[in-house]
């Protein structure tokens, strides 16, 4: 088996799909998941782009149908979580009203952050290393205290933690370990960023998020396919079994095996 296709069957990618029954058989997952658990419902984080966007229509679906189906109310809870100021706040606030979420928080992460960052900068220098925190070390902090917050709410609302991770994020390790990566359920996981579009353009993701760039939000400027140096065309046609360019093709292996550590169970002895 090629690597191509070894990848492809791990990560449980289609080469096509068809997005209305995608979307219902997502929604399905994540009721029986909720009613399994005991809880009563789920809580996504809208950071105001295209993957949370579809993750919040399918959350809001599946709890409405359940509270329809039980007579128990079922909450979808969408979070805010800029860190000091975000640009694009108002997208995430668009999504919440396409998706019609009457449960809504935000929740700042930049004093929680900042003093963190301040705290590890003291440890540093307690070693004789003199430093601020990394651009990248402090993008996952930020990644890591959304969590934290996450499961705070999550805890005491009795509510499911959903990521919005999917296969062409997983392909590339393109996540927080134990941020953006730590959550209760995948309702995206097996599709490529290519067929996330698909979903997001059938249940109704407002315009303005359709049409932006990819980011992770971690720092100013930043986009996902600056970051990695790949087009998220190339990764969607590699998952989804296509040939594609040799150089691209090189990139997305070579990253894929240089982050299987994030994919894995914890390796112990």
């Amino acid at each position: 088996m090629s690597l191509q296709n070894e990848i492809i069957a791990r990560l449980g990618v289609k080469p096509e799909i068809d997005p209305a029954a995608e979307i219902r058989a997502r929604v399905d997952f994540l009721k029986e998941y909720v009613r399994k658990s005991g809880t009563t419902g789920l809580l996504i984080a809208i950071s105001g782009g295209i993957d949370s966007a579809v993750a919040a229509g399918l959350c809001k679906q599946a709890t409405d149908e359940l509270s329809a189906e039980t007579g128990q109310e079922y909450m979808t809870l969408g979070v805010f979580q800029p860190y000091e100021e975000q640009a694009d706040i108002a997208d995430s606030y668009a999504v919440a009203e396409a998706f019609k979420l009457q449960y809504r928080i935000e929740t700042n992460i930049g004093e929680a952050v900042n003093e963190i960052a301040l705290e590890v900068e003291h440890g540093f220098k307690s070693i004789g290393k003199s430093r601020h925190l990394s651009r990248g070390g402090k993008g996952n902090v930020k990644a890591r205290t959304r969590m934290v917050m996450q499961y705070a709410l999550a805890f005491d609302l009795n509510l499911l933690v959903v990521g919005t991770d999917h296969a062409s994020e997983a392909i590339t390790g393109f996540f927080t370990k134990w941020g953006d990566g730590a959550v209760d359920i995948t309702p995206l996981s097996t599709l490529t960023k290519r067929q996330v579009r698909q979903l997001a353009a059938a249940i109704g993701v407002p315009q303005s998020v359709l049409d932006k760039a990819p980011t992770a939000g971690l720092w100013e400027g930043q986009t996902d396919e600056n970051e990695l140096g790949i087009k998220y065309d190339d990764n969607s046609a590699y998952l989804e079994g296509k040939e594609i360019n040799a150089e691209a093709r090189e990139k997305l292996e070579k990253q894929y095996l240089k982050t299987g550590h994030k994919r894995d169970p914890i390796p112990g002895i």
